[in-house]
């Protein structure tokens, strides 16, 4: 049976607190349920537990092994255009009183205070779309990196940028090395096909060295068949993760390539790992590593066999990939990396699934994990935490708080866990871990609204982005207004309380620090907090009383909101835009979009850098008097 191309849009801008939308593909993809937060699969059954991993001994094996335990489709994904090819443009910077920029070959070797990318476990770093040194800021934008000589400001200004053929997704920066992802742009699922088409790399891996700014030099690519999941830089190690649909077509098994340069090989069907038994949405996961620092390293890979993948968490030694299964349960593969080594090492199953890879932390030899567990008979949701041992045995287990809630948000701090589950209120659960098997409820803290992440600020005090939320007076089920950033004291782990709280704009105000940490700017030293808003108001005027719960204020102001945050209460110092007035703001409607958006921020000593695709603003950080401005266009 063929599937019919399939195209579906998801606009949430709009949708209320307590709104589901659902699509049941019925037929070929087996009944799935799919909503907002993710899968809705049916109830829990450890029966159908993730076991022990081996490998394929023949082509014969694996295809007999897809056809059983995978969704069936015979289809291929297609991707429009292929190749790669760089090309390098060397501007001719000027600094702000017009005389040439000349960057260091080098790194000066000054000691320069400045801000890195904002990453859950220390010395693990993310990927991001931007990068820096301290002296120099690497930027993607659209099918570029942009080299950016930012310290000090007034010699600030663009040193060059390098082309490519495709958008480039994330970046990272070691030493002298930059690592770029690029992947195609637009990706359409043709399942009408007679037959799989092998057109070529779809995400690839360039590596320059950009010693001399302004001439950035590529040392190394690696292109591979498939789409980019997710990544982390362990010293100089990059280990990254590319994803593949397993199907069978015509009794034939594809197989996903890998090349350097210009060679390519396919996997060998003796590389791919499997477990004893899975029931989902197959899919390769290609991990490999190299040392980004070495341009003579040889790429390593291991490929694993798994349902459809969520999301990650990697400490220095271990990255955990986690998988829903049809059972609303979450299947884990614990890979150990050891200096570019990829070993496999264990795998386990738990109850419900994950939110994100902040529901996860490896403290201590065991691992830890928050998930959110529905009924489904009931519909009903349930929230649980599991203690894994270095087999991910679960050894202990808290199960079933706040029922009919799910989890928002989630933070590990030692042998504390702190959960945000809502549907009305927040409540805000301080939790001991100390007793592997036995951990337990100290406290909660239940005041309106929610957090979507916390981040701490000290041992005793948690930052909490999220919304404010009003209780509607016709259901069970409460209203977002505006963005809401909350302290919250937790030094009597019995009794959690909110210090201060200030809450940005009207129903209708976003901002991407509530679903991407990158986006979200912090220093405790220097009193520091900077986020990117997009502003809504509600006009009170139009109405004779106060303005509905569910009522949409409109776009009034986008930027970087700068606030001083202390114990003492979190305050607006200032914002920061790239808008040269708000007219394409106000008449934007129901959404927005300005090349002139700032969705990132960074400080490099007394300097604050915001960014959008279409410029650079630097500010004074302590009294945002601006310096300099750097257009980015072309």
């Amino acid at each position: 049976m063929r599937l019919p191309i399939l195209q579906v849009n998801l606009n949430t801008r709009r949708l209320t607190s307590f709104a589901l939308v659902a699509f049941i593909l019925g037929g070929a993809l087996g009944g799935v349920l799919w909503n907002l937060g993710g899968v809705y699969i049916p109830n829990s059954d450890l029966e159908q537990a993730f076991g022990n991993m081996k490998h394929f001994t023949s082509y014969d094996e694996l295809r007999a092994y897809i056809t059983e335990y995978g969704s069936g489709y015979g289809g291929v994904i297609r991707v429009t255009g292929r190749g790669f090819t760089p090309n390098f443009k060397n501007d001719m910077p000027v600094s702000a009183d017009g005389s040439q920029i000349i960057p260091s070959s080098e790194s000066s070797g000054m000691n320069i205070d400045f801000s890195k990318t904002n990453v859950q476990v220390e010395g693990v770093d993310e990927a991001d779309v931007v990068k820096t040194d301290g002296e120099y800021i690497y930027y993607a934008k659209d099918n570029q990196v942009i080299v950016i000589r930012a310290y000090p400001a007034e010699e600030s200004g663009v040193i060059s940028r390098i082309k490519m053929d495709y958008p480039v997704s994330n970046i990272y920066v070691k030493g002298n090395k930059l690592v770029v992802f690029s992947a195609e742009k637009y990706i359409y699922y043709d399942y009408t096909l007679e037959k799989p088409e092998n057109e070529g790399p779809q995400t690839t891996l360039s590596i320059f060295d950009v010693s001399d700014k302004f001439d950035p030099k590529k040392v190394r690519e690696f292109g591979m068949e498939g789409t980019y999941f997710n990544s982390r830089l362990i010293d100089n190690y990059l280990y990254y993760i590319i994803t593949n649909p397993a199907y069978v077509h015509d009794e034939e098994v594809f197989l996903p390539g890998i090349r350097e340069n210009n060679t390519w090989r396919k996997v060998e069907v003796e590389q791919i790992w499997y477990p004893n038994n899975t029931r989902g949405w197959l899919q390769y996961y290609t991990v490999a590593s190299i040392d980004v620092e070495d341009t003579d390293a040889q790429l390593h890979s291991e490929i694993f066999l798994l349902d459809s993948g969520s999301t990650i968490y990697a400490s220095p030694t271990n990255i955990y990939l986690t998988s829903q299964g049809w059972q609303c349960n979450t299947t884990i593969t614990k890979i150990g990396v050891d200096n570019g080594d990829i070993t496999f090492k264990a795998n386990g199953t738990i109850p419900g699934y994950i939110l994100n890879q902040f529901s996860m932390d490896e403290y201590n030899g065991y691992f830890r994990v928050a998930t959110t567990d529905h009924d489904r008979k009931t519909g009903l949701s349930g929230n649980n935490l599991y203690i894994l041992n270095s087999d991910l045995t679960i050894v202990g287990s808290l199960e079933d708080l706040a029922p009919g809630e799910d989890i928002y948000s989630a933070r590990f701090m030692g042998n504390r866990c702190y959960l945000v589950t809502f549907k009305k209120i927040d409540p805000l659960f301080t939790i001991d871990l100390s007793d592997h098997e036995a951990p337990k409820v100290l406290g909660k803290l239940k005041i309106p609204g929610y957090s979507d992440y916390l981040h701490p600020y000290d041992e005793n005090t948690l930052i909490g982005i999220g919304k404010e939320t009003v209780e509607s007076e016709e259901g069970d089920f409460a209203w977002y207004q505006g963005v809401k950033i909350s302290l919250f004291d937790v030094s009597d782990v019995n009794n959690p309380k909110e210090l201060s709280k200030i809450e940005i704009g009207d129903r209708g105000t976003e901002s991407p620090a509530l679903y991407d940490h990158h986006a979200f700017l912090f220093s405790k030293s220097r009193n520091l907090l900077v986020i990117p808003i997009l502003e809504a108001k509600i006009n009170e005027d139009v109405f004779a009383g106060s303005a509905p719960d569910n009522f949409y204020g409109e776009f009034s102001y986008q930027g970087a909101y700068v606030f001083d945050i202390s114990r003492d209460g979190v305050e607006l110092r200032g914002i920061v835009t790239h808008l040269d007035d708000n007219v394409d703001l106000i008449k934007s409607g129901f959404w927005f979009h300005s090349e002139y958006q700032i969705e990132r921020s960074l400080f490099i000593e007394e300097n604050l850098y915001t960014l959008s695709q279409g410029m650079i603003k630097i500010n004074n950080l302590n009294t945002l008097s601006e310096l300099s401005a750097i257009d980015l266009g072309e």
